[in-house]
């Protein structure tokens, strides 16, 4: 997410493994931009029990939190109303759903209302560090008080917030090593150890890590639904993608100068694209042969730049990619995974877009994914945007 004048980007990762057995996960992450991109809310919900009708209920937790916070709702008074509508568990006497709510604005100004989930954890300089939490008793319906832990805070660069469902915090229940489950005492230690070894770890990785740590705490088999978030509040990653040739000769060289002078990420798509640049900085181009994907173009080596790739196949497949799948490293590794993954380990994405007309793209007979590059390119950006939060911004030369 863009935190244009201060400088900073609240990236928003997440990762869960549904019950074991079950046809849906009973949890439900959902994060919205709001205010033109000035503020992001995420928000945890956890439906009582598992299946569809927990993850039914969860995703009405989830929408109506969002809804209630995006309009500065009073604390309480949402909290009331979405505790009034779910419907209430005649054994347990508890609503259907418990929810954590992070609202962060690009300056760090931060809110996180918490409803009987695991409480979150913040990690300022590889430490969990504890805050004042002010508790709010809501009357409800089936005879005991709602408690609403409100927490405010203003986050400082390289904060990371990481909020979970209880199938993370009780993973391996009943174990030798962890009787009485993992505990939030132990995920904090694995957590500061996660973080030493790698400072830089996104907050999807992170989340992932923390969700496959409990997954074999279960036995590599899930007692409960597991769901982990992490709000990152940190410095921009900037990746440079450059794909087609421009429709000047002329404009070569400012291309290749652009690209060395861009501080971040740098990627081609585009066998011509390639030649162009390798050309113009006098830089070898190495085809990789190793591992290669009968469904994909291989990928190739060039100095100066993270990856090369071929260009409307694969940006295709990637577009595909980022909009089916949420951890596309779970799939077999090729160009578009590995493309994939750039993307969603980065923030400000820069795409630069030649639009000499490659002849080989108005082939009728090509699959209907490859269309002009132009509309792949739209196609992406929408989805970078949409689904995962990116800015995107794309310049045709």
């Amino acid at each position: 997410m863009p935190t244009n004048s201060s400088g900073f980007f609240i990236e928003v990762g997440q990762a869960q493994k549904k019950k074991a057995r079950q046809a849906a996960c009973g949890d439900v992450f959902h994060s919205q931009i709001l205010d033109e991109g000035r503020r992001v809310v995420s928000v945890l919900a956890d439906g009582l029990g598992s299946g569809i009708k927990a993850s039914v209920l969860a995703t009405l937790t989830a929408t109506m939190a969002t809804r209630y916070i995006a309009g500065d709702a009073d604390i309480g008074r949402a909290a009331q109303t979405i505790l009034q509508t779910l419907p209430v568990c005649s054994e347990r006497k508890v609503a259907y759903s418990t929810f954590t709510i992070v609202d962060m604005t690009k300056w760090g100004e931060t809110r996180i209302i918490e409803y009987d989930n695991p409480p979150f954890q913040l990690v300022h300089d590889n430490e969990v560090v504890q805050l004042q939490t002010e508790e709010i008793r809501i009357p409800t319906s089936f005879g005991r008080d709602a408690v609403i832990r409100e927490t405010r805070f203003t986050a400082r660069p390289g904060d990371r917030i990481v909020i979970c469902s209880d199938g993370v915090t009780q993973a391996g229940v009943g174990q030798k090593a962890t009787p009485l489950g993992w505990g939030t005492e132990a995920k904090a230690a694995f957590l500061h150890k996660v973080i030493l070894e790698n400072p830089n770890i996104s907050a999807r990785q992170l989340a992932k890590v923390v969700v496959e740590q409990a997954f074999i705490l279960d036995g590599r088999s899930a007692k409960d639904d597991t769901t982990c978030g992490v709000i990152y509040f940190r410095k921009p990653r900037k990746v440079l993608v450059i794909t087609g040739a421009p429709v000047n000769k002329s404009s070569d060289s400012e291309l290749a100068k652009r690209a060395t002078s861009f501080d971040g990420s740098k990627i081609i798509c585009g066998g011509t694209t390639a030649s162009i640049i390798s050309r113009e900085l006098k830089a070898p181009l190495k085809m990789d042969l190793t591992n290669l994907d009968p469904n994909m173009p291989p990928i190739s080596h060039m100095s100066g730049f993270d990856l090369v790739t071929e260009g409307a196949i694969t940006l295709a497949a990637t577009a595909r990619i980022l909009d089916e799948y949420d951890n596309p490293d779970r799939l077999p590794p090729n160009a578009a995974t590995k493309l994939a993954n750039v993307f969603l380990d980065s923030d400000i994405i820069h795409i630069i877009a030649g639009t000499k007309i490659n002849e080989a793209l108005q082939d009728p007979n090509l699959p209907q994914d490859l269309d002009i590059r132009r509309n792949i390119l739209r196609r992406l950006k929408r989805v970078l945007q949409e689904k995962h939060l990116k800015e995107v911004h794309v310049e045709f030369i």
